[in-house]
Parts: C-alpha cells; structure tokens; sequence
C-alpha cells in the first residue's frame, strides 16, 4: 500500500512540476524593469524567452517577438535549449509513468516490468527538473550580471541610463517547479524498489559420490551394499546353513532342494 501511494504521489508531483516547466517557459516575464529610481513611468518593459514586450500606462500592451537566432547570445539560446530539453523529457516521463502505475493493469504486465517503467520515467523526472533549474539559475546570472554593469554605468555619470532589469515571475516559476520534478523523480526510483518482487534464493548444494552405492529400503529393514549379490542366487553350503532353522530343519523348501 506504502508503494502505491509514494508511486502515486510521486507522479502527481511530478506532473505539477512538469506543468510548471511548460508554464514558466510560456511566461513573459523572465525579466522586468526595474523601478526602483523611477517608481512612476510612462512604459513597463518586460521580456521573456520568445518575446519582448512593453505596457504602458494607458493598459494597452505590445509585444515583439525575437525574430533572430543568430543574432541571440549564446548563454540564452542555452537557456531556451535547457527548457526545452526539460519539457520534452518531462512528458515522456510522464507518458511511461502512466503504464507504470500500480492502480492501472494492461493485460498481462509483470510488475517487474512495472518496476523498470516507473525508475525510467523517474530518472526522466530528475533530469527534467535539473534541466528546468539550470537553465532558470543560467539566465538569472544574466540578469545579475547586467543588473550590476548597468548600475555601474549609472553612478558613472553616463548620459544615456540603460534600463535595469531584475527577475520576473518566471523565474520563481521555474525554480519551483524544478524542484517539484527533482522530488516527484526521487520519489518515483523510491517506488521501484518496492514494486520489485523477491526472488527466491536457493542455496546450491554439492554432492560428493561416496565409495560405496548405497541403496535406500523403505520400512525397518537395514540397508545394505548395493555390491553384495542377490541372495537367492547365492548357492553354497554357508547360504544353505543360514536358512536352516535351530533345530537343523529348513523352516520352508527351498528351490534349491529341486536342483
């Protein structure tokens, strides 16, 4: 029961995590304008992975959308390539982790089978989440690295101020769903350990042939060589001797009296 319920929740988790991957992928707001000297402003940029857009104070909104690859740096096309990466792993995990579970029969599946099913799609879950976490800590040192070069700029006493960008909503998304991807993997290669079956160990034993074949006889009878002739083929007079009874009589005729 214990390991239905961690597989269970583990994919539960996991499928939060996965929709959260997709979510802060989706957003917008990887990264917004800072206000901090300039709290009151006409235009409110913001950009994200797949687009840049600007708000202004009238409501109206507009956004662009990258229309360049090349022209893009390197360390955010990482960043969109992590993402991705993530999301593809992600739903794979999750279309394997639904023939894993243990709630859900399909014809004659061992739950060997169901074991291995269920720590691949756990080890999908955690490279999803690791993908889904770098990439969000990639591009927030981008932010930090811009923020700080622009702040630099500003109190140098430049001109043209550029505008200072800080970390989006998006951000907070995709570290927290990361997380809910690494920890729904871990408790999906919890699960497996459970759903393998114990397999009967037998000990091997080695048997030694003995000088002697011994021959086993049921009832109270001893037993004997299996080297030792067969008795009534034995003749001789110590074989008759021995069927003679006390008084020097045979208790019954032999088949050797007709001989």
């Amino acid at each position: 029961m214990s390991v239905t319920i961690c597989q269970s929740m583990g994919f539960v988790v996991s499928a939060l995590g996965i929709g959260g991957i997709i979510a802060s992928t989706c957003m917008d707001q990887w990264s917004t304008q800072d206000l901090y000297n300039n709290p009151v402003t006409a235009v409110f940029n913001y950009q994200g992975l797949w687009r840049t857009c600007v708000r202004e104070s009238s409501g109206f909104t507009e956004c662009r959308g990258y229309f360049t690859i090349l022209g893009l740096p390197a360390m955010f096309q990482a960043v969109r390539a992590l993402m991705i990466v993530g999301i593809v792993l992600g739903l794979l995990g999750l279309f394997v982790c639904i023939f894993a579970l243990k709630c859900i029969r399909i014809g004659s599946m061992e739950d060997t089978a169901k074991a291995n099913m269920t720590l691949t799609s756990g080890i999908m879950f955690i490279v999803a989440g690791l993908c889904a976490i770098t990439g969000v800590s990639v591009f927030a040192n981008m932010l930090v690295t811009n923020f700080w070069m622009s702040t630099t700029n500003m109190y140098q006493g430049m001109q043209n101020v550029q505008n200072r960008y800080t970390f989006g909503s998006a951000l907070f998304v995709g570290w927290v769903a990361g997380g809910l991807a690494l920890v729904g993997g871990i408790m999906m290669c919890l699960a497996c350990k459970g759903l393998i079956p114990e397999e009967s160990r037998y000990k091997a034993v080695s048997y030694n042939a003995s000088g002697r074949n011994i021959s086993y006889r049921t009832g109270p009878y001893k037993g004997g060589s299996g080297y030792e002739a067969d008795p009534r083929t034995r003749k001789g007079v110590g074989y008759e001797e021995a069927h003679r009874s006390e008084d020097g009589r045979r208790p019954y005729p032999s088949k050797y009296d007709y001989v």
